[in-house]
């Protein structure tokens, strides 16, 4: 019903045969790639696209390479795609050889669309709680790699590929993000792709520990150390000995265990409490935050030593809103776990719209707002497929047109956010016209973001109306009337990436279509100060 299914590659050398099962396929709700013949089939597979073709259709009888010598190659190739086989020549050995050989279910030709649609919900259905099987089981036995996180997005795919150089090495990583981004995941990718995979991984997160309690539990302390302390205990740190630690929401420590943590850095060696010398541990740290660590330092609330120890190897985790086209993916992901878990077997796919609902919200809870979104819908969901009515509070943010984006409120985003900055992608049209006094539906000419939006009537102050003027626009006449000059123009420019971006200096200088090397040069010409939030940020 909806691309969130995957992908199904149809093997048939009689074009219209092949043409009926694409247009089957696309009624069923899946995408469908064709090819001619055996040969074609086992070089799709073997591809870099392989990994994303879901199941299998095959024609028995094919030139070059008939099915059974497929079936053949994709068990030499240990592939676990499920296989339909389909054949024009009805017969019983001919079914059982071809289930012998590894296939798990045979059609004849023609097959009823009744007949193909239950085959094909069963089999994608049984893989996708086979990949939510082997999800679980990496992430329980810290063999969960980078190759297990469900993404199609640019910039997760750059994050990918900097997390796997970093895994390789013991230097600290820092993970930044909103909330519900998945830091954690992130964290056990580095885990599983690096040498101490077979070790611990152990996870604390800082912020939900009482403060009298951190140091305790983070080093340990001694029998007798201090009143209750009944007996020996062994904190997160020698738990983690010879495997990775990681500290979740790292800006919440109190300042004396951020000096305990500077040493334990420095001198790879701990001191519990009560203890008559230090203890040595060997751990590799992973630590992750939902705040700017830079402004903490900034406000006296976290040390500048401890930062820079922290900040060797920073990650910044873009939030769903930036990554949409990860939505279906996730969705049919948490679909496949929660219909497992909940025993609803029935429910199978999402209807169209109700993905474009949720590609158009703006997820200020990220990722776990989505699952749970999902986990809700399941629980809602009365028939066999979840549709928008499924998920209610959504439909009513985004209302009754999926296909423009949400408009969230920066108050929603700074809850969820966490001090993280809220970053106004998208701008409702009636926020527009009441924040501006244009129309109320102004049209393409005044989009946020265009070269339109250099209004005539905004002058020095603002707005003339004195009323305040939306994120994205720029003045283009100064105090006198005349228009402002290019470089001007440009300086104002640079300033709003740099705060909309926040301070990402990688990410301005990709939106603003020129290398860092320029950027920083025109900084410099125009006297921009971008040696505190800009760098750190990187």
């Amino acid at each position: 019903m909806i691309p969130t299914s995957g992908r199904i590659l149809i093997a048939d050398d009689d074009p219209v045969q092949r043409r009926l099962l694409e247009e089957a396929v696309k009624r069923f709700g899946y995408r469908s790639r064709t090819v001619e013949n055996g040969a074609q089939a086992v070089e799709a597979l073997s591809g870099p696209d392989g990994a994303d073709i879901d199941l299998l259709i095959l024609d028995l009888v094919m030139p070059e390479l008939d099915g059974m010598g497929v079936i053949a190659r994709l068990r030499e190739m240990r592939s676990s795609i499920p296989i339909i086989v389909q054949t024009a020549h009805a017969g019983i050995d001919a079914a059982v050889n071809a289930i012998r050989a590894g296939a798990q279910d045979f059609v004849v030709k023609p097959v009823s669309p009744e007949r193909l649609e239950v085959a094909i919900r069963t089999f994608m259905k049984m893989k996708a709680l086979e990949g939510e099987i082997t999800r679980i089981h990496k992430q329980s036995s810290g063999t969960f790699t980078f190759d297990d996180i469900v993404t199609r997005s640019e910039a997760m795919e750059r994050v990918i590929r900097v997390g796997s150089r970093a895994a390789h090495s013991q230097i600290p990583v820092l993970i930044e993000g909103e909330s519900g981004v998945g830091k954690e995941l992130i964290a056990r990718a580095i885990q599983g792709t690096s040498e101490r995979r077979a070790r611990a991984f152990v996870t604390v997160n800082c912020g939900a520990i009482p403060e009298h309690l951190v140091e305790s539990i983070l080093f340990g302390h001694e029998k007798g150390a201090f009143t209750g302390a009944v007996e020996k205990h062994v904190g997160k740190f020698q738990e983690a000995h010879g495997g990775t630690l990681f500290l979740d929401e790292v800006g919440e420590l109190p300042p004396d265990i951020q000096v305990k943590l500077l040493r334990a850095l420095q001198e790879g060696e701990i001191d519990p409490i009560g203890a008559r010398r230090p203890v040595k541990v060997d751990f590799r740290l992973i630590s992750a935050t939902n705040r700017r660590l830079v402004d903490l330092v900034k406000d006296g609330q976290f040390r500048e030593d401890l930062y820079y120890r922290l900040n060797v190897f920073p990650l910044w985790l873009p939030p769903l809103r930036d990554r949409r086209e990860d939505i279906p993916d996730l969705v049919r992901h948490f679909l496949a776990r929660f219909v497992a878990e909940e025993g609803r077997s029935h429910i199978t796919t999402v209807a169209p719209d109700a993905v474009a609902m949720l590609q158009a919200y703006d997820w200020p809870g990220n990722i776990r707002q989505l699952e749970n979104a999902v986990f809700r819908a399941v629980v809602l969901c009365e028939g066999d497929h979840l549709r928008m009515d499924d998920f209610p509070q959504v439909l009513a943010s985004v209302g009754q047109d999926p296909g423009q984006p949400a408009s969230v409120s920066s108050d929603a985003i700074g809850s969820s956010g966490a001090g993280m900055p809220p970053r106004p992608d998208h701008l409702s049209r009636a926020a527009r016209s009441v924040d501006s006094g244009f129309p109320t539906d102004p049209g393409p000419a005044h989009e946020v973001g265009t070269a339109s939006a250099f209004h005539p009537a905004i002058g020095a102050g603002g707005d003339p109306s004195g009323r305040q003027v939306p994120f994205g626009y720029l003045r283009c006449l100064d105090d006198h009337g005349h228009v402002r000059a290019l470089d001007s123009i440009e300086a104002d420019m640079i300033r709003t990436a740099i705060d909309h971006y926040s301070g990402r200096m990688t990410e301005v200088a990709r939106r603003l279509s020129i290398g860092r090397s320029t950027l920083y040069r025109k900084l410099k010409d125009y006297g921009l100060d971008a040696t505190d939030d800009a760098d750190a940020a990187e």
